[in-house]
């Protein structure tokens, strides 16, 4: 039975039971900033689990996309080397909240396992909670099991709390489950598999389905409580069920696998069974490629952190298998988009970036290839010498070495040390790069003042925040430093610089102020800290350095400033009003950049200026005009719609589950501020407008690429945005007027005069080219003999290498038996052309003599026997290089 069809009567089946066929979702989940990948077919459901959220349905089935790579659930390693692990594979699930409980999953399950797929009833056994410090044992799915489906208690098994009981975390909904397995070995007899202590002790049980019944509620003092609404999550493997069906001892037997292995072994040369590491290179790079599809398609593309770099490890493990199965060049591509191929029908997100797909992979092998190219080299003599000298472990510093020298991953490098038998002790290598290389580098004296805002952080209060309300108040001075030392008093004469030197930096921390500290992307306040007229203070910049104070930076301008002393703080008003607007602008930007591209969209990093708002977001491919122009009226529309803005402190959870958006990496916690602005919701402390109509305007300048799958949009708003329209209508009617057209003209007037322009440049080309063959007999009349050799020597005017090569393809034809030595100037550069008739090539090597002419020019060239080209700096020389080419063909 293919897997296709496995799927689809999943599906049809709990359909049928009245449950809502739900698509998958994407591997990115989708506010939980807790994952990185959907693991499990009940993630996207979570929070209906938790009570958090509502569907508009009770039951629910899936065939949901997931990746495990590391963790309790599966180890890299091991992908390739066993007969079941995977990164990617696809989780059939039936789910009920609130409604069914364990008899109906129960009853569900087996019919479909036995009645839909015909799997042997007799060969199967079920496992349920026995029990355990507390929890009572789970007897309504053991009854469920004898007395519904009619299992003979001899198989039911009662397993404890490791294996039969489940939680979402430390707290929150848990409970019993039950499993179904399969004696798939049909060489072992079901006397013997039941008398071998079952699936806890016997491994050649394979598990087929489990069933968690979700009815209690774990409190944090441990305590459990009943839910008020039970729930069912199921998840059971497709490539497991297909290979059990089918009666393959493996999953990439299947016909899931066992196509892209073929296909990746007729690609290398080499046979699946000839050699056992061999195929687990051939299955690794088949699982991988499947990874590696799917997450490009759903916009986690090869990075340096985060998801982003579990990906990259994905893909690299892939690519070293395939130079160790024979591929010396970029092969990865073709078995992603084979992927695609197989699977796009059932998930049209693979087709619909399949050019995408195949431009990061090749992209990112490229990379590495160079990478492995030289570290390995490096490895492998390092490796000879470890196993020469009997060495257990590879030296830390030289794998922190390769890795910080030569981009060699340290991961990497354990796994080749591992097949030869040495130890690479990661931690410790990761210490040697801190150490030795530190995070880039450093100014003199960073180290001392970052001690210093630990120890103010650890010795002083929080900064009160007063910002949200007001951009004036009053505090007290907690602390003061002069280029990071501490000081009890500052005096601005003694501050007072001589000529162009660069004022001391002054910061001062006070208890409360309504400067906001540069974080979240939005730039430090500006303003002042005054005591009257006395003593004046220029905040150049707020930062947050220990995490829990902000510190004002910038001059004093005059006065005495002391701790203790009370100041009156006043921000730029019109400077933050203007960081307002493009804060908000930003939040609808995200929004509105996520209807118009796709949910695949997540801000990658953000600055928000008074003067624009940068935006970097994961994207494939650069937006087109009209993406750009619905991005634009969207945000506008939301503009001017006016909605007020609501900010709300609330809990993390609560605040997911509405709907916030959470940045991934972000640590929130318990309590955050949630900002809404319209049907924007985003988990956010930065300053914003009252309502959204405040930003008046936004215009987007530009759009571009940052790095690979990462987009950049730069916009304006507000009377930046207005001028800007300004400024574009200027210079639209000044260049109408030019053309002695109405704007609204100007389009056409400029295709017409584009035409025109095409059609004098190509007759200025024929005209050049006459000009420069001399009208054919002319110049051929300059040809002489050269030791036997007719030779035309000559320069060409208007000689920009395009019309020197059309004219040497002229002259030569025209000249028959000889060389042909051509200069030219174009742009204040010198071009040389050499052409040599086919008979001559053996005396007279057009590549050599060109070597021999182009230092004359300042320059360098090359070629073959019969024509060559050199380019240089020194168009001034091209005549002494024409007569040097004589001298060089006289002495042939």
């Amino acid at each position: 039975m293919e897997s296709r069809t496995i799927r689809k009567r999943f599906l049809e089946y709990f359909e049928r039971q009245g449950h809502t066929v739900v698509r998958s979702g994407a591997l990115v989940p989708e506010n939980d900033p807790t994952l990185y990948f959907v693991n499990a077919g009940m993630v996207p459901f979570k929070d209906v689990f938790t009570g958090d959220q509502t569907r508009d349905y009770s039951r629910a089935v899936s065939s949901q996309k997931c990746l495990r790579v590391s963790g309790k659930h599966n180890d890299l390693e091991q992908v390739g080397r066993t007969p079941k692990h995977h990164t990617f594979f696809e989780m059939l699930g039936n789910f009920s909240f609130g409604d069914y409980f364990k008899q109906d999953a129960i009853r569900f399950a087996w019919a479909f396992l036995t009645q839909e797929v015909g799997l042997d009833p007799e060969r199967m056994v079920a496992t349920v909670f026995a029990g355990e410090a507390g929890v009572p044992a789970d007897e309504e799915a053991y009854a469920c099991w004898r007395d519904e489906v009619g299992l003979p208690e001899e198989r039911i098994y009662r397993l404890g709390k490791e294996d039969n009981f489940w939680a979402m975390g430390d707290t929150g909904p848990c409970g019993p489950c039950s499993e179904i397995h399969l004696m798939a070995d049909p060489s072992v007899s079901m006397a013997d598999a039941l008398a071998s202590g079952g699936p806890a002790e016997d491994e050649r049980w394979v598990e087929v389905w489990n069933l968690v019944f979700m009815q209690f509620e774990r409190k944090v003092s441990g305590e459990l409580l009943p839910l008020k609404k039970t729930g069912v999550d199921t998840g059971m493997g497709l490539e497991r069920l297909c290979a059990l069906k089918n009666g393959h001892a493996s999953t990439y037997e299947t016909d899931l696998l066992m196509p892209l292995i073929q296909g990746v072994a007729e690609q290398a040369g080499v046979t699946l069974g000839d050699d056992p590491e061999q195929d687990v290179s051939l299955r690794v790079i088949a699982d991988h490629a499947r990874a590696t599809a799917f997450c490009v398609a759903d916009g986690v593309f090869p990075e340096k952190g985060g998801r982003e770099y579990v990906l990259r490890r994905i893909m690299r493990r892939a690519i070293r298998h395939g130079k160790l199965i024979g591929f010396e060049e970029p092969f990865f591509d073709q078995v992603c988009l084979a992927v695609v191929d197989q699977m796009g029908d059932d998930y049209p997100e693979l087709r619909e970036r399949r050019e995408l797909i195949g431009k990061i992979v090749v992209a990112e092998e490229t990379s590495f290839r160079r990478t492995l190219d030289r570290g390995l080299k490096k490895l492998e003599q390092a490796i000879t010498t470890a196993k020469e000298a009997s060495a257990e472990k590879l030296e830390d510093g030289f794998v922190g070495d390769l890795y910080a020298t030569d981009g060699f991953p340290i991961d990497l490098t354990r796994l080749i040390a591992e097949e030869r038998q040495l130890v690479v002790d990661e931690e410790a290598a990761q210490a040697w790069v801190a150490e030795t290389h530190g995070g880039g580098e450093s100014k003199v004296g960073d180290a001392a003042i970052a001690t210093i805002y630990k120890q103010l952080s650890e010795e002083l209060p929080a900064t009160a925040f007063l910002g949200y309300e007001a951009e004036q108040g009053t505090g007290k001075v907690l602390a003061l430093l002069v280029e990071g030392e501490r000081r009890e008093r500052i005096d601005a004469s003694e501050l007072a610089t001589a000529g162009d030197d660069e004022p001391p930096r002054v910061e001062v921390i006070c208890d409360r102020t309504p400067f906001y500290a540069r974080a979240g992307g939005q730039v430090g306040d500006q303003g002042v800290l005054i005591a009257g007229d006395e003593v004046r203070f220029e905040v150049k910049d707020t930062v947050k350095p220990g995490g829990a104070l902000n510190v004002h930076q910038g001059r004093l301008a005059r006065g005495t400033i002391a701790v203790g002393d009370e100041l009156h703080l006043e921000v730029d008003g019109a400077r933050r009003q203007r960081i307002r607007l493009n804060h908000s602008a930003t939040h609808l930007l995200h929004h509105a950049l996520r209807v118009v591209l796709g949910p695949h969209v997540a801000q990658k990093g953000s600055e928000v200026a008074p003067g624009q708002l940068r935006f970097d977001f994961s994207h494939f491919q650069s937006m087109t005009d009209a993406e750009l122009a619905e991005v634009e009226q969207l945000v506008n529309a939301a503009i001017r719609a006016n909605d007020e803005t609501h900010t709300e402190l609330t809990r993390f959870d609560e605040a997911r589950a509405s709907g916030a958006m959470a940045l991934f990496g972000e640590r929130y916690g318990d309590e955050v501020r949630m900002v809404c602005i319209g049907e924007t919701r985003e988990l956010c402390g930065g300053t914003h407008v009252r309502r959204a109509g405040e930003i008046g305007l936004l215009r987007v300048v530009s759009e571009e690429a940052l790095a690979l799958g990462v987009r950049r949009v730069v916009a304006i708003t507000g009377a930046d945005a207005i001028e800007h329209d300004r400024q574009q209508e200027r210079l639209l009617r000044q260049a109408a007027g030019k053309l002695k057209a109405r704007p609204d003209e100007l389009g056409d007037r400029l295709e017409k005069l584009l035409a025109q322009l095409k059609t004098q440049e190509r007759e200025l080309a024929e005209l050049k080219k006459q000009l420069a063959t001399g009208a054919g007999t002319d110049r051929l009349s300059q040809a002489k003999e050269i030791n036997g050799i007719k030779a035309l020597l000559t320069r060409v005017e208007g000689g920009d290498p395009r019309v020197l090569r059309e004219a040497g393809d002229t002259l030569r034809d025209k000249l028959g038996s000889g060389v042909l030595v051509l200069g030219g100037e174009h742009q204040g550069n010198a071009t040389l052309m050499v052409m040599v008739s086919k008979d001559l090539t053996k005396r007279v090597h057009a590549g050599k003599l060109i070597k021999e002419l182009a230092p004359v020019i300042d320059g360098r060239g090359g070629g073959r026997p019969d024509m060559a080209q050199a380019g240089g700096a020194a168009p001034e020389k091209l005549d002494d290089a024409l007569a040097k080419a004589e001298e060089l063909l006289a002495s042939m």
